[in-house]
């Protein structure tokens, strides 16, 4: 398991746009692909796991990738937050 904290930097926070992009990119991988918010585990393949995390601007987050392709998993996903999710 490969894993990364991270500050979400887009403005409106992960809402559904952005989670849907974010669940989408990740959906092509094998790996499980996670986030800690808060202490909760979310499925981030998952749109609507992402969008009930209320995960807001500012917010850190640990991004959690398990299986064979994790490492480049977690590369997109960290460019995806860094990135601002598209806003």
């Amino acid at each position: 398991m490969v894993s990364q904290k991270i500050t979400v930097t887009n403005e409106q926070g992960m809402h559904m746009r952005p989670a849907s992009v974010f669940s989408q990119a990740m959906s092509k991988y094998a790996c499980s692909v996670k986030i800690d918010f808060n202490g909760t585990v979310y499925d981030a393949k998952s749109v609507m796991m992402l969008m009930s995390a209320c995960i807001k601007c500012g917010a850190e987050i640990e991004i959690q990738c398990d299986g064979a392709d994790e490492a480049e998993a977690l590369k997109e996903a960290i460019a995806l937050v860094e990135s601002g999710l598209g806003d």
